[in-house]
């Protein structure tokens, strides 16, 4: 049966998805948000197709870890006769010629570490969302898979036979495989194989050297900077919100979604973490993508999401042919939510967009045009404040005046008054801080309720967790009794086995049956900013060892079983895990004092 207890490869073009048995059981081509050639964690529970792997015969232990600081992943597989197998899998990437050499490409050397052990090599894609199996052709060093007008060329140095046959045979030396484009490979496998692999770590090394961590829990945000960056397509700077679709949030539920998508909602917390660690060039990408991709118009509506590229259509449909995770389908392709009102976007648009005013490392020019560019989502976000709208959590069969959605319009009203200020527009300056003073207020007063906690929608009581981040945005300081008391409500309402639910009422789709694991953060950090420091750092701890055996996140937890569930990995929890870990560690300077 699929679990979520996966390790992540990728180089920020493609990314594969590989299990505690070196299967790799979900690799979309020929990018991130493409067709997902082995995709066996979501093709029933006894796929035959859509996988690849390694079958040890007798096999009686495998282990499996990442080299240090790096995405390339190490499995060896024990025989019952004490024969043991290393697998090492990884997508090149290295700088070459200037530029980032990262090739829409996996590749998996099988090396014996003691003599004889038997296996055979199995290779099954398929295509078209698994309904097209392909066309099989082969030459002396390779073997190509064909369907549509998609190829995936193998190329390798172990006997064609075998693997077309998925023939036994005993391994007395390396193999090497590559997956990726239909392109000729024309260097010894073998020789190519450990070039690239030393090069790939050794370029993921130096990028986790450059970071800027806390001297807490280095280890945990070490490898979510790296799922991080292994959502990201550097191609155009999009992060992606997961690497799967329609992993359920809970079993059994019509929670079923297509994250392959950049959600600007992610993105201003996105930011947040990158500067956090230092990750400028990431950061920067970032950025970039989000105003090229939303900044087109003047006034013109934002959508939440964009894909990571232009060809990618968002509209949502099903795919028939597959089965669904641990058959729980539909299967969907595309999301919906792209045609929902969300007026959040707008607040997440100005409030990325602000780091390039005052980030010095940063080399965008044309400030002062850019900000005539966000003067229309800042006349969107004035005029649909307070409007309904599908809310934070996309509600697909009502809508409401939301709180978070009016305080991220303030949000970007208030920002836009600071910008204006920093381009030399003074007048402007004070137009939109007036707007926003009057937002405001009129948000808290609708928002209080006689209790003195802050709802989640306007003029109507409702527990949200998203009112967790208004101090985190600045609509109120942290030390407001409005925000203390809502920080109380949701521990009283919303806290589950130390897990954070994004609300407790029934939705389009009955009640929720997990908790959300960035939600759980955003509580971390509020009861940080409370000055509720070891409760904080319990609950965070609570939530660190739910990671899987690779040390990674998905996007919710089923509270008691303390099962992942949701699309994986989920960036946003990795997002959480980074900005908790630099509140609450002890800085470098304290914690070495106290050493000595």
């Amino acid at each position: 049966m699929a679990t979520l207890d996966l390790a992540a490869i990728g180089n920020c073009a493609i990314a594969s998805l590989i299990d505690r048995n070196a299967r790799h059981v979900w690799f979309c081509f020929p990018r991130l948000d493409g067709d997902p050639v082995f995709s066996a964690l979501i093709n029933g529970e006894d796929p035959q197709q859509g996988f690849m792997d390694v079958v040890v015969c007798d096999t009686v232990e495998t282990t499996q870890r990442y080299i240090r600081n790096t995405a390339v992943l190490e499995t060896i597989i024990t025989d019952k006769n004490g024969g043991q197998v290393r697998i090492v899998d990884f997508a090149p990437r290295a700088p070459r010629f200037g530029r980032s050499f990262r090739p829409p490409m996996l590749v998996r050397r099988i090396e014996p570490l003691t003599k004889r052990v038997r296996l055979k090599v199995r290779i099954r894609p398929h295509f078209n969302y698994g309904a097209t199996r392909p066309t099989i052709s082969f030459g002396s060093n390779h073997v190509r898979y064909t369907g549509g007008q998609m190829t995936l060329r193998v190329t390798t140095d172990m006997a064609i036979a075998y693997l077309l046959e998925e023939a036994e045979f005993a391994l007395d030396k390396p193999v090497n495989l590559f997956i990726g484009p239909d392109e000729s490979v024309p260097e010894a496998p073998d020789t190519l194989a450990q070039s690239f692999l030393a090069a790939t770590i050794e370029d993921w090394q130096a990028w986790v050297r450059g970071l800027s961590i806390p001297f807490e829990w280095q280890n945990e945000v070490i490898r979510s900077a790296i799922t991080l960056k292994l959502c990201s397509c550097e191609d155009t700077g999009a992060i992606v919100a997961a690497l799967t679709t329609s992993i359920p949030e809970a079993p059994h539920t019509a929670r079923n979604w297509d994250y392959r998508f950049c959600w600007l909602r992610d993105a201003f917390f996105t930011v947040g973490a990158l500067n956090r660690l230092g990750a400028t060039r990431t950061m920067e990408n970032f950025i970039r993508f989000i105003i090229d991709a939303v900044l087109r118009a003047d006034d013109v509506a934002i959508a939440p999401l964009y894909p990571i590229s232009t060809s990618t259509s968002s509209e949502e449909r099903l795919a028939s042919a597959l089965a669904g995770y641990q058959g729980m389908g539909p299967v969907r392709i595309g999301n919906a939510a792209v045609s929902q009102i969300q007026n959040d976007a707008y607040g997440s648009i100005i409030l990325t967009a602000a780091q390039i005013f005052w980030d010095a490392r940063l080399t965008y020019k044309g400030l002062a045009t850019l900000y005539q560019q966000l003067r229309g989502v800042g006349r969107l976000a004035a005029r649909c404040a307070l409007t309904p709208d599908a809310g934070p959590w996309e509600y697909r069969g009502r809508a409401s005046i939301h709180t978070y959605s009016a305080a991220m319009c303030w949000a970007a009203l208030h920002r836009l008054a600071l910008i204006a200020e920093r381009v030399g527009e003074s007048a402007e300056a004070q137009e939109w801080e007036a707007l926003a003073t009057k937002l405001r207020a009129e948000i808290l007063n609708r928002a209080t309720m006689p209790e003195g906690w802050i709802s989640g929608v306007l003029d109507a009581p409702f527990v949200d967790a998203t009112c967790l981040l208004l101090a985190e945005v600045g609509l109120l300081p942290a030390n407001d009794p409005r925000v203390v008391k809502t920080l109380d409500v949701i521990g009283q309402r919303l806290v589950r086995d130390g897990f954070v639910m994004r609300y407790d009422e029934a939705d389009d789709f009955g009640h929720p049956e997990t908790a959300f694991l960035v939600c759980t953060f955003w509580y971390v950090d509020a009861l940080a900013l409370a000055g509720r420091r070891d409760q904080a750092r319990e609950i965070f701890n609570n939530v660190l060892a739910v990671r899987n055996g690779a040390g990674l996140l998905s996007e919710d937890v089923m509270a008691g079983t303390r099962t992942l569930w949701g699309n994986f990995p989920q960036a946003y929890s990795h997002v959480g895990l980074i900005h908790s870990a630099a509140r609450l560690s002890r800085s470098w300077e304290e914690a070495l004092w106290r050493a000595s």
